[in-house]
């Protein structure tokens, strides 16, 4: 993705200190004329009963895979969600971004069966109704940046989308959104460490920024103490299998309206050759495949401020006990909601630009429902 922007975004500092953004201070307000774009997928507790999580994070992955292609490379501050995403754009781009999504939920409908709701609201509207919405840039790797998002605007703007308000209608039956890049040939990584842990925690309209500033320092301070903080996927990438797990859905992500046989057949082949590259580990011209694996894991987003805080953790029974203490008596103060959910393997959801290159983008989630099932069961 482009790294040079003369607009809002490409002035926000970036920091490669994940601590330090519990400091609601490192937030930057996005100018008023703005445009917020969020998305999630209709009933998604029942497709994740159905065994669909993947799917589900595929098509909430491809809101942002669709917007990064749409906007040409260009920086852009987005945040996946696991069931959806949510990103600012400036208002010049309201218009693409509107035939995107249209397109996206289109597609969700006729390729997966998934209902896909889509909304665009002006960050003007946002602080009317007495919220903000702020943005920091956390990198952690010299080869991507994730947005970080606090002030309450995106949790209002999704709010307002279930209510059926600003929604963006979908295009027609035949709509295709450019995924180029979209991908998820890893395999899930196992628990290292006793269990994968989907965290999602909120602050309640009692806490001051201050309170949830300190509620987070907590929080991150206990996973601190992990291995590599909790990171879930292994220092040297996921596993790799052939055939990948998720070949058929791939095929369904890429085939752009052509034969889904013929789709699979060519991954098939396709993958064999990563496959082989990757077991023999050579270099094939610029593309190094032990670099790569390095890079997949140190590009993952497995924590993120999302108007609270999401963490996917590999995590031991006696670190997710003093977490859930934490955050128990922070609810029980009224101050938090949470929701915790656990399950013995992550995956993840890929964008790759060029494998070539080192920003490639990784989003990362509990393998049986991560952060979906965690805001299901969420208290407070």
């Amino acid at each position: 993705m482009k790294t040079a922007d003369i607009g809002f975004y490409g002035r926000v500092p970036i920091t490669r200190d994940f601590l330090a953004l519990s400091d609601p201070e490192q937030f930057t307000p996005v100018p008023d004329d703005w445009i917020v774009g969020v998305a999630d997928i209709v009933d998604s507790t029942g497709e994740i009963a159905r065994g669909r999580y993947k799917t589900v994070n595929m098509v909430g992955a491809a809101v942002i895979s669709g917007m990064i292609n749409a906007l040409g490379g260009r920086v852009f501050p987005y945040v996946f969600g696991g069931d959806g995403a949510g990103f600012a754009i400036p208002k010049d781009d309201a218009d693409m971004a509107r035939d995107t999504l249209a397109a996206l939920r289109s597609w969700a409908e006729t390729e997966f069966g998934i209902a896909l709701r889509a909304a665009l609201v002006p960050v003007s509207d946002v602080r009317s109704k007495g919220h903000d919405l702020r943005v920091a840039r956390y990198a952690p790797s010299s080869g991507v940046d994730y947005a970080m998002f606090t002030g309450g605007g995106l949790a209002w703007a999704e709010a307002q989308m279930k209510a059926g308000r600003y929604e963006v209608p979908p295009a027609g039956s035949d709509a295709q959104p450019d995924l180029t890049g979209l991908s998820c040939r890893w395999s899930n990584s196992p628990a290292r460490h006793g269990q994968i842990v989907s965290l999602v925690i909120q602050p309640t309209a009692q806490a001051t920024e201050r309170d949830f500033a300190d509620l987070a320092q907590s929080v991150l301070s206990a996973s601190e103490a992990l291995e590599r903080a909790g990171h879930p996927v292994p220092a040297g990438g996921p596993p790799i299998k052939w055939p990948p797990p998720g070949l058929a859905l791939d095929a369904h992500v890429s085939r752009a309206g052509r034969n889904l046989a013929v789709r699979k057949a060519a991954l098939l082949v396709q993958n064999l050759l990563i496959w082989l590259l990757f077991k023999s580990g050579k270099r094939l011209g610029e593309f190094e495949p032990g670099h790569y694996k390095n890079m997949v894991s140190r590009n993952a987003d497995f924590r993120k401020f999302d108007d609270g805080l999401k963490m996917t953790l590999d995590c031991d029974d006696e670190t997710l006990s003093r977490i859930a203490r934490t955050l128990e008596d922070a609810r029980g103060r009224g101050k938090i909601r949470y929701g915790i959910h656990s399950q013995q393997e992550a995956m993840m959801t890929c964008f790759v630009p060029a494998a070539t290159r080192d920003d490639h983008v990784h989003f990362v989630d509990g393998a049986s429902g991560g952060y979906a099932q965690a805001a299901a069961a969420m208290q407070g």
